[in-house]
């Protein structure tokens, strides 16, 4: 059906309709080539850059659209369209659990929406990680789950938004509510809009889950009002929509060659070759070779993840989706709605809790607002959540499961070392806890990558398991230790 009978601008509607068309003959790139084998891309991950990086040209025609329903409309058929376009058929899951969690919103009181809809999501989640381990052990094929991940965190985030907005209409918002404010729902979205939200063309494969809230403003054009509705002038996108972009690019270059020189998994059979670095060879060779190597296959392998989240970051700066808005005084706020990736902020993280920060930025967002904030704190709940949320390989726990002894040891640290050493980056004490974090995440992360059980223990055995008891042997040191004196600004607070 041609959307030019679907009640849009007859200019809209035919620059739609071209397109269209015009991204359908790119089909034939996706093809398996000599080039693709070159540089190891399948057909499936050549379908999932090619819709990346179209993208932009939609959001384009998103940029043009009026503001109101044609734009939620649009979001929803180009998100399902770029679906049936990478995916083939499997985009159906997205649009069966979208429109049973919409059913949900309708009849459930707001108190069970905010459980039974982040439950059902999970659980449909699961499923699809469960069905994809058991007709697929280890490959790394694409199919629905990963966007099924996206959607999971914005079913789950709109469920406590109208649960916020029920409480604080009525005054009993609690401490977490009345924090997240800004993002509450006192209706129930349109089907139209919920549906836009849930299929966002520009989100649908790498995220971020931005809140609905966030969403609508660029759908409605409220972004571009003061708090108070004065009108502003859109600023230049220009600047916002390219840097992601190039550096998308480079990143893309850099995991194509360093991945190449540095690889992981046995490029032969990455399903049930034994890996490269656990192959006699590697292994006959001195630890600090070896480690090296890891190092910049974990390296390399992030840059794809770069690649995935700054292009989509430059995908949603097109049509303003990525804007902050501006504050009273008509301030612009900033670009980072869609940022979901500070690339130097985590290579040259100094603890884990900076890295964490600065990795998969949204998704942090997503397990501190509605995770952490909502069980009073509870690290348990938030890590078991993240690891159900990615899958059920064993690697995901034995790294899951490693993680807190690196985060007791950060925290000890800051209390009863740091408060003697200058607080600067680039200090020798601030260059030491640099390499350390790197070393101990880069050593941890082997286990989530490498996915099996057998060769997750033998990735840590093969490093002598230096993280684990060196965190246990660094931690026991720490609680030795006393704690420093208090300085004279503690002991005004106090």
């Amino acid at each position: 059906m041609s959307l030019s009978s679907v009640a849009l601008p007859e200019g809209v509607a035919a620059v739609i309709d071209a397109g269209i068309e015009y991204i359908y003959s790119f089909g034939p790139l996706a093809e398996k080539t000599v080039i693709l084998d070159m540089i190891g891309m399948d057909t499936e991950t050549v379908s999932y850059v090619l819709g990346m990086f179209l993208c932009y040209p939609l959001g384009l025609i998103m940029l043009a659209t009026p503001y109101g329903k044609a734009r939620h409309l649009f979001s929803f058929l180009l998100g399902a369209f770029l679906l049936q376009f990478t995916l083939g058929v499997q985009w159906i899951h997205h649009l069966i659990s979208s429109l049973v969690a919409y059913a949900m919103i309708l009849t459930l009181p707001r108190k069970s929406l905010k459980t039974i809809l982040p439950f059902f999501a999970m659980a449909y989640m699961t499923l699809g990680h469960l069905h994809r381990q058991y007709i697929n052990y280890l490959g790394w094929d694409l199919d629905f789950t990963g966007s099924q991940m996206v959607l999971t965190q914005k079913l789950y985030m709109i469920a406590w938004n109208l649960y916020d907005g029920e409480r604080l209409a009525q005054g009993k918002g609690d401490r977490a509510s009345k924090k997240l404010e800004k993002f509450s729902l006192k209706e129930i979205p349109g089907l139209l809009e919920f549906l836009g939200y849930t299929f966002c063309f520009s989100t649908i494969f790498a995220g971020p889950a931005n809140e609905f809230t966030t969403y609508a403003r660029a759908c409605d054009g409220s972004l571009f009002k003061t708090p108070s509705g004065k009108a502003c002038k859109p600023p230049s996108n220009l600047i916002p929509t390219l840097k992601p972009l190039i550096i998308s690019l480079v990143c893309l270059g850099i995991h194509l060659v360093l991945g190449g020189i540095f690889p992981l998994l046995n490029p032969e059979d990455p399903q049930r070759g034994t890996p490269v670095i656990l192959q006699p060879e590697m292994l006959a060779r001195p630890w600090a070779q070896r480690f090296f190597h890891s190092w910049m296959a974990l390296f390399a392998l992030r840059e794809k993840y770069y690649f995935g989240w700054k292009n989509a970051e430059g995908a949603a700066n097109v049509w303003y989706a990525g804007f902050d808005g501006f504050d009273e005084n008509g301030n612009e706020l900033g670009w980072e709605t869609s940022n979901n990736m500070n690339i130097l902020g985590f290579e040259l993280a100094q603890d884990l809790q900076s890295a964490t920060k600065n990795w998969n930025i949204k998704t942090s967002l997503w397990l501190t607002r509605y995770v952490y904030m909502r069980t009073g704190g509870n690290l348990l709940a938030v890590y078991s959540l993240s690891a159900f949320w990615h899958g059920f390989y064993p690697g995901y726990y034995m790294f899951f499961l490693s993680v807190p002894l690196i985060t007791f040891c950060d925290r000890l640290a800051k209390k009863k070392l740091s408060p003697y050493f200058s607080k600067s980056k680039f200090s020798l004490y601030g260059l030491v806890c640099m390499i350390a974090t790197s070393v101990t995440m880069n050593y941890m992360i082997l286990a989530f990558v490498i996915l099996a059980r057998s060769w997750g223990w033998a990735c840590y055995r093969s490093n002598y398991f230096f993280g684990h008891i060196g965190g246990a042997i660094f931690y026991i040191i720490l609680l030795a230790l006393p704690k420093p004196p208090a300085t004279d600004e503690k002991k005004k607070k106090a």
